[in-house]
């Protein structure tokens, strides 16, 4: 399989060489225009509103895998440096891909046992009570069960797709960034943020593609099923239910990925820089360290494939949950089919949107060409993060325009002619927080500003008063961001009740649509903001083969630069992530409440914590945030000391290592990091799948005996509020805190406090090492967590209510 990869990626490498300039010009041009020419192909054809919406996504997501290919050939035709060079790289590409096949064979061996398990779950399922709804609409629940495990495979294939691409390009991507630094500061600024652009779009155009065509099939099939259109129209707003398998299956490998990943990387990071930086006195990327490449394939496994896993199940279960919402209200509003329709695929339209707006400002991420002719003109040199932010400003205006016109034509009900103008504002309102959440967390973690300067400060005084301070800093950091997530979910609920909307009762219903609203409008440049975090990892390896293969100083003053800025944007987008999980639990909590009232015939309203079952599912949610995280810093703690154990041998063994004498066995560090990450990922995973599970059975048992059908769904509710509040806090300060513990060692190593070396370089070496677990591991993990417990009580809501006598509830 990976012969013909290769194989095809060098035949259109060949074809793309032979292409003339025009023919590229012309190329890119018709990238940008592909929309607009799609929408009108389909305006002139006789297609139905729900058929014409779902060519309209499918085409737009195909074009943007291509657009992403197309990237990923231009990265790969750019020059691959020196004979060292590409040995170094050769170790980093072995030892990420070799780790990548290992994890996913693991991963989708637990995945085909959870497959089973949700089938079983649907074919078992009572019959839900709606009759005229589309679950009971003759479908049955055998294709019920296989449609929905189908579901879940489309989204754990996708998911793991997704994790392969970006860690496949970065691996490439990070040689020619080094080597293009040997010639041009903004051929190799481009080629990092290409490659980083180009898992963001790829994650996104998948996301979009799978649900699309899982939305198709089901269409279809209802209509062989039904025998009209018609009868497909009475029951469509129901069809989105019937994805959240997609949604369980991108969060499920996500979550692997995300744990293997990160417990990898960190492994190594926290092994190389103990022994080279403490123990032995030597630079980080130093090639005498048996540790540094299994350290450089780490930042692809954990901080390229991991991310990109965690990205897609981001973006799936956002999309998902605010389809769900949007075709809820918009039939209890009594909307027409077509208006209903449109509220229902006004998530994937703005995902298209972000493909076309993060597109065009990618076209702005550039410099002037060359170098510098002196040293001294290397400290002139334009910074990376300015030049990115120019090409963001542009996406973000194109990105707001569009957003704008995307509300008036889909969020645009004849009953209520201002609803649209509301629903824009909520988008505003997501707009506006996702620029928040990017600033306050570079606050607390750039070392241009007091917090993390006052961790350095702390430094000066020892290892302990380091570690005090940092995780001071990372406490108080919770602050913003919570205020933050509560204005905006408060302000774009008020502005969706304003919008009008009504059920038969009389009762405003468009306030949840308001907050999925504001979750569209934080992703309405995802994909450049989510290039920007994949930049890092590819300009820190970039580094790291620089140093490795002994370049001229001029050069590394370059990949420096890059990596420097590389660190402040993965601190940036980890950030981010946070909000959108934030807003995105909150809508998948909603769904829940949904589908458990579509099943049963007793609805829930409210979710009393007074009660005493229900207060303790609550504290159980707290619980398993704090133990899951827990075992995740254990893991990479272990990893930690096999590693240090490996490297002490070798230099122990063969001392002339540090004379340069001898090259050191980098690949038995690599293997090493390799069993340990896939041994250490299992337990806290099953915890974080089978914990809510047992939960919700336990209490369903006791409300069987209790005469109370609903006391399991009641409590799985309760449980996962707490844990969505705790996994929150829990993120933002172990981001946070590793973020700045990390740019407090970086600011010392520009030669403030003493510099390189000293007592005070030392103690922040130790605080960045206790930040690298937090940080890369367990933090970015909790965002995964956190929508997994919500899309995994999703799908397995009915096994959480017990058997319902409805003449007794009656």
């Amino acid at each position: 399989m990976e012969k013909q990869i290769q194989g095809m990626a060098h035949r259109l490498v060949s074809m793309y060489k032979n292409l003339n300039s025009n023919t590229k010009a012309i190329m890119k041009l018709g990238f940008v225009f592909f929309p607009f020419a799609l929408y009108i192909l389909l305006s002139i054809f006789n297609f139905s509103t729900a058929l014409k919406y779902l060519f309209m996504t499918l085409g737009l997501s195909s074009m943007g895998i291509i657009y992403s290919f197309y990237i990923m050939i231009d990265i790969l035709t750019k020059e691959t440096g020196t004979g060292e060079m590409q040995r170094i790289a050769k170790f980093i590409t072995d030892g990420s891909e070799g780790y990548f096949k290992a994890q996913y064979g693991t991963i989708f061996k637990l995945s085909f046992i959870f497959c089973f398990a949700i089938m079983v779950v649907y074919y078992t399922r009572p019959t839900p009570v709606n009759q005229n709804e589309v679950e009971s609409a003759n479908i049955g629940n055998s294709a019920m069960a296989l449609f929905s495990g189908l579901s879940f495979l489309c989204g754990a294939v996708c998911s793991a797709f997704s994790g392969f691409s970006g860690m496949w390009i970065s691996v490439r991507a990070n040689l020619r960034t080094a080597a293009a630094a040997r010639r041009c500061y903004n051929d190799a600024l481009t080629i990092a943020f290409k490659g980083g652009f180009f898992g963001a779009m790829i994650n996104i155009a998948l996301a979009i593609f799978g649900i699309s065509l899982l939305f198709l099939i089901m269409y279809l099939y209802l209509f062989m099923k039904l025998g009209s259109e018609e009868n497909v129209y009475q029951n469509i707003h129901e069809i989105p239910l019937l994805l959240i398998g997609f949604g369980f299956g991108a969060s499920f490998v996500a979550m692997f990925a995300q744990l293997g990943g990160g417990i990898f990387t960190k492994a190594a990071d926290v092994g190389a820089d103990l022994i080279g930086k403490i123990e032995v006195g030597i630079p980080e990327d130093d090639p005498r360290n048996p540790a540094v490449i299994a350290d450089l394939v780490g930042d692809n496994v954990g901080d390229c494939a991991g991310q990109a896993a965690d990205l897609f199940e981001s973006i799936s279960a956002e999309i998902i949950s605010a389809m769900i919402l949007g075709a809820t209200m918009a039939n209890e509003a009594e909307f027409s089919v077509a208006q209903q329709i449109s509220f229902m695929f006004f998530p994937l339209i703005v995902h298209c949107l972000d493909m076309f707006a993060s597109t065009i400002g990618i076209f702005f991420v550039k410099t002037q060409q060359g170098l510098p002719q002196y040293i001294a003109g290397y400290e002139r040199l334009e910074e990376p993060l300015d030049i990115m932010k120019k090409g963001y400003k542009v996406s973000m205006a194109i990105g707001t325009i569009g957003f704008v016109a995307i509300c008036y034509k889909f969020l645009n009900p004849i009953k209520y002619p201002n609803a649209w103008i509301c629903f824009t504002f909520c988008g505003f309102i997501g707009i506006i927080v996702s620029y928040l959440f990017i600033e306050v967390t570079q606050y607390y973690t750039d070392y241009n500003y007091g917090p993390v300067r006052s961790i350095v400060n702390a430094s000066k005084t020892g290892h302990a008063t380091n570690i005090i301070q940092g995780i001071a800093v990372g406490m108080e950091s919770t602050g913003l961001p919570v205020i933050i997530i509560g204005v905006s979910v408060i302000s774009s609920y008020f502005l969706g009740e304003l919008s009008g909307i009504t059920n038969e009762k009389g009762e405003c219903i468009g306030g949840l649509f308001g907050t999925a609203i504001a979750t569209m409008g934080m992703f309405c440049t995802g994909i450049f903001i989510l290039s920007m975090s994949g930049f890092g990892p590819i300009a820190d390896n970039a580094g790291g083969i620089v140093e490795m293969s002994e370049q001229p100083e001029d050069v590394r003053n370059i990949t420096d630069k890059l990596d420097a800025v590389g660190n402040v944007t993965k601190a940036n987008t980890k950030g981010y992530s946070v909000g959108s999980a934030s807003l995105a639990c909150f809508l998948l909590f909603s769904a829940f409440l949904d589908e458990i009232n579509f099943i049963s015939p007793i609805k829930i309203t409210t979710v009393d914590i007074t009660v005493p079952e229900i207060f303790i599912g609550g504290l159980l949610g707290s619980m398993t945030v704090f133990v899951f995280t827990s075992w995740a810093i254990t893991s990479v703690g272990n990893a930690a000391q096999d590693v240090i154990m490996e490297v002490r041998r070798q230099f122990r063994e063969k001392p002339e290592i540090l004379e340069n004498q001898a090259l050191p066995d980098y690949k038995t560090c690599v293997e090493i990091v390799a069993r340990a990450g896939l041994r250490e990922m299992i337990k806290p995973g099953l915890f974080s799948v089978l914990t809510p599970i047992l939960v919700g059975l336990l209490f369903r048992m006791i409300g069987s005996y209790k005469q109370q059908p609903l006391l399991g769904a009641q409590v799985i509710a309760s449980y996962l509020m707490f844990s969505t509040a705790t996994g929150i806090l829990m993120a933002l300060f172990l981001n946070n805190s590793g973020g700045a513990w990390d740019n407090s060692k970086k600011y010392v190593e520009t030669g403030a406090a003493g510099g390189k070396g000293s007592e005070t370089h030392k103690a922040t070496v130790t605080g960045d090492t206790v930040g690298d677990p937090f940080k890369d591991t367990a933090g970015p993990s909790i965002h995964i967590l956190i929508k997994l417990l919500s899309t995994i009580t999703l799908v397995l809501a009915p096994i959480f209510i017990a058997n319902v006598d409805t003449k007794s509830s009656s």
